[in-house]
């Protein structure tokens, strides 16, 4: 296939460490933290106490009050950050064939706030007071489907759900719908909002969140030997996506090439990764020759690092086994050291992380990395940003169920 060349050319970013591009860019550069004590529901008898949400969210800024009542959490931080992608794009939709734009987005979990309000409704008042919006609250697909609503796209419409992985297969889905030529402009991301009491409890008994609860802004440390878990997070990040032909017809300004995608499982285990990081290997080696690069190209990873002892070991050895003696030159970073692990979420977030360092010439740190661990001992870029340009990097998304999700961006050359 003659591939066409696809390019960012809109960013929204709802996330724990700021609400917009400048915002968060900002948080990125000073190594922010958005950990808190949970608020939203008694904590009293869980282990972790902690996470970390989108802080002065208001869906009414972004939603009209009557509609935002009928979206679940992730729907309404979804739509948020998709209306500000869209405007960033500056994309005019009645020179536009709706038919040609289309939407792919990811979550984790979808509507699970709706899902324990509405159970609550059930036991307590019965059956007939349920709300008549239960499920097309609480079902994944409703945020593209939503996206459509809102603006009239009818071109490709859906939703992945692929646990952590879900933002990556999305993004990488809708560059294969583009060069295809099944469209000429896709929305795309992913959104989570899922701290809530049986999700936190659920992550509890299975102790993969941490415990750090009398120092929520030093909880998340991934790579550090002292990792106990990840904190959990919401949030929501959106790229408009489109072929280069059609950005250029239109005058837009372009962030980043995406460039590559490569998706793989571990047939291992439920919620382990598999300890020799065979199929993580092959994600990123897909991914590099997706992008038609040699892997001396890459200079920075956007790392998975969710701050779990299996997690940052295992990538650690991916990482290593993929680009051998210069995994100890090339810069790695974790997103999640700041914004915590924002799920179905995530991918999208730490792709918009990469491409504003990418834009600003800076990488952002890992930060709470203190004590070394030999398992892990790579260049984290530790505690500080660094100021360096990015010209083509590598983002992994790594999800239970063993699914592993690459995505190669590169610094737009004309």
């Amino acid at each position: 296939m003659n591939k066409r060349r696809i390019v960012i050319t809109g960013i929204g970013v709802l996330s724990p460490i700021g609400i917009g591009q400048e915002e968060f860019t900002k948080a990125l550069r000073e190594g922010k933290s958005g950990a808190n004590l949970i608020d939203s529901f008694d904590t009293a008898d869980y282990a972790c106490k902690i996470g970390a949400n989108v802080k002065n969210f208001q869906p009414e800024d972004f939603i009209d009050r009557k509609k935002a009542r009928r979206m679940a959490r992730f729907t309404q931080l979804g739509i948020s950050a998709a209306k500000m992608a869209i405007e960033d794009s500056g994309l005019d939709f009645s020179k536009e064939d709706l038919s040609r734009i289309g939407s792919v987005t990811g979550t984790g979990i979808g509507g699970m706030d709706i899902i324990e309000q509405e159970h609550t409704t059930l036991i307590t008042k019965g059956p007939r007071r349920v709300s008549p919006f239960l499920i097309p609250m609480i079902i994944t697909n409703m945020l593209p489907g939503e996206i459509a609503i809102e603006y009239g796209f009818t071109g490709p419409n859906y939703a992945v759900t692929s646990a952590c992985a879900s933002a990556n297969h999305a993004m990488g889905d809708a560059l294969r719908l583009l060069r295809y030529g099944d469209a000429d402009v896709i929305i795309t991301g992913g959104s989570e909002g899922a701290v809530t009491p049986i999700a936190v409890a659920g992550f509890c008994s299975l102790k993969a969140l941490t415990t750090r609860n009398d120092d929520p802004l030093k909880a998340s440390r991934p790579f550090d030997k002292n990792r106990d878990g990840f904190l959990i997070g919401e949030g929501a990040a959106v790229l408009v996506l489109e072929t280069l032909e059609h950005a250029l017809n239109r005058g837009a300004k372009i962030y980043a090439e995406f460039a590559g995608y490569g998706a793989s499982d571990d047939a291992y285990h439920m919620t382990a990764p598999s300890p020799e990081a065979k199929s993580a290997v092959q994600a990123m080696e897909m991914a590099i020759k997706d992008a038609g690069i040699s892997k001396d190209d890459i200079d920075y990873i956007n790392a998975h690092g969710t701050s779990t002892d299996m997690n940052d070991r295992i990538e650690t050895l991916a990482i290593k086994k993929v680009f051998g003696e210069k995994a100890y030159k090339i810069p790695v970073s974790s997103t999640k050291s700041m914004t915590g692990h924002l799920l179905g979420a995530a991918g999208a977030v730490e792709a918009v992380a990469t491409v504003l360092c990418m834009k600003n010439g800076f990488i952002h740190p890992t930060i709470n990395y203190e004590t070394p661990d030999p398992d892990c001992d790579l260049d984290y870029v530790p505690n500080t940003a660094r100021q360096q340009q990015i010209t083509c990097a590598l983002s992994n998304s790594l999800g239970f169920g063993g699914h592993n999700a690459t995505v190669i961006l590169k610094k737009y050359v004309g």
